[in-house]
């Protein structure tokens, strides 16, 4: 039997761990003094609370990587295979530390998705519609897939972006003087700056138009955001209509992305053709 594990980072809840049929890592985050499992030992409202009224900029780590080596070891004696997706290797140790501690365990198979959140929702989804393949060819189904996934999001404030090394302090004082909003994208897993655009409104219309240019309509669209969903609501609106039908359920993004981005971020992840 497949067994399909993800990290926190995938933003797939532990109440979705039925709908998508995974068993979730949950990564780590210091809220002060403070560690905490991601999406276990605080809702997502309680995060919110302390990051705004504390006005925390939290740390990450990796997760228990003990406690992840004794369940999965107990499946593969028992006979099953397992595949691990992670949080790009470009922004986390993830996904080397488990490659390390199961590189002698053959049934044991990890996919660097290069991606977060949305991108490997679509990554599971496309496994769940392969699960009559081997793992082999589903992992090599999900590498010509990995590319071709893009996430696009608006931070509302450039702070947190800054504070955990994911933009540059030019890219920071730019956006901060000229009401510059980059649109955030990864490139190689890596984050990258997409666009650079005068205002929300104008950035909006960017990932709109990459929708309506470059989206593969065979897919799901991700619609995601951190805390607050007005401005992702916005942006639907400015989304032509036919790509409507293919946008799941609103992903309000668990604490250990939003570390990252702060309140208030939004955005898409898709297909491109």
């Amino acid at each position: 039997m497949l067994r399909v594990f993800v990290d926190s980072a995938s933003s797939i809840k532990q109440e979705e761990r039925e709908k998508y049929g995974v068993e979730i890592i949950p990564l780590r985050y210091l809220m002060g003094e403070v560690e905490y499992e991601d999406g276990i030992d605080l809702s997502i409202d309680q995060f919110y609370e302390k990051l705004i009224q504390g006005k925390m900029f939290p740390k990450t780590s990796l997760p228990s990587l003990v406690e992840l080596q004794e369940k999965i070891s107990q499946l593969t004696n028992d006979g099953d295979d397992v595949l691990i997706l992670t949080l790009s290797s470009g922004i986390s140790g993830t996904y080397n530390a488990i490659v390390n501690i199961f590189k002698d365990n053959p049934k044991v198979k990890v996919v660097d998705t290069l991606s977060a959140v949305g991108g490997i929702r679509i990554l599971v989804e496309e496994i769940n519609k392969n699960k009559d393949k081997s793992i082999d060819e589903i992992i090599d189904i999900l590498n010509a897939l990995i590319p071709r996934i893009k996430i696009l999001a608006i931070p509302e404030t450039l702070d947190y972006l800054l504070k955990g090394g994911r933009l540059s302090k030019k890219e920071w004082v730019l956006g901060k003087i000229f009401n510059i909003k980059p649109v955030i994208s990864f490139k190689t897993g890596k984050v990258c700056v997409d666009a650079k655009k005068i205002g929300l409104k104008s950035a909006m219309k960017h990932i709109a138009l990459q929708i309506e240019n470059t989206c593969d309509e065979n897919y799901s669209i991700v619609p995601s955001y951190t805390y607050n969903a007005q401005n992702l609501e916005e942006l639907i609106k400015i989304t032509p209509e036919k790509y409507h039908k293919q946008m799941i359920e609103f992903d309000n993004l668990d604490p250990v992305i939003a570390c990252h981005w702060g309140p208030n971020a939004f955005g898409f992840i898709f297909v491109q053709k």
